[in-house]
């Protein structure tokens, strides 16, 4: 009967240590943005945006982090749409263009802040693994590196 009981604790052990081994075929880590940067020069160049007061953009990865503060009810109508001109400048680096089209309707005069990140990977440029972002409206361009 111990028999039994040691032979039981064992396979369980073997399990549950056959559970815990990484597989050989993992990929990279995959991350997730909550929107795609749309590359239109048309949306671009009509795109209006209501106001907002730029708080912070960093990149994390292939995700831009874009922090905005603008007046509100609680944010939670707000629109932003991150919109590339699709023109490249043919710089050291080279830089991309873009401005952030939002939209607030709410009619309240308390201020808040929101979040949004957005997948910046198809504004790379071939032959390139650094481009210099510009958003219009932000005081200082972000820095975008990435490997081909």
């Amino acid at each position: 009967m111990k028999l039994t009981k040691i032979i039981a604790a064992c396979f369980c052990f073997m399990l549950l240590l056959m559970n815990t081994q990484c597989d050989e075929d993992d990929g990279p880590v995959e991350f997730f943005c909550d929107q795609i940067v749309v590359v239109d020069n048309g949306f671009y160049e009509s795109a209006e945006t209501d106001t907002y007061t730029p708080v912070n953009a960093i990149m994390d990865g292939g995700c831009l982090t874009v922090l905005i503060s603008a007046s509100g009810c609680d944010g939670s109508t707000w629109s932003m749409v991150l919109v590339d001109s699709g023109a490249v400048a043919e710089s050291s680096p080279e830089q991309r263009f873009l401005k952030l089209a939002f939209t607030n309707n709410e009619a309240c005069l308390a201020v808040f802040s929101q979040e949004r990140t957005f997948d910046v990977r198809p504004l790379q440029v071939e032959g390139s693994n650094e481009i210099i972002l510009n958003i219009e409206g932000f005081p200082e361009p972000v820095t975008y590196s990435y490997s081909n």
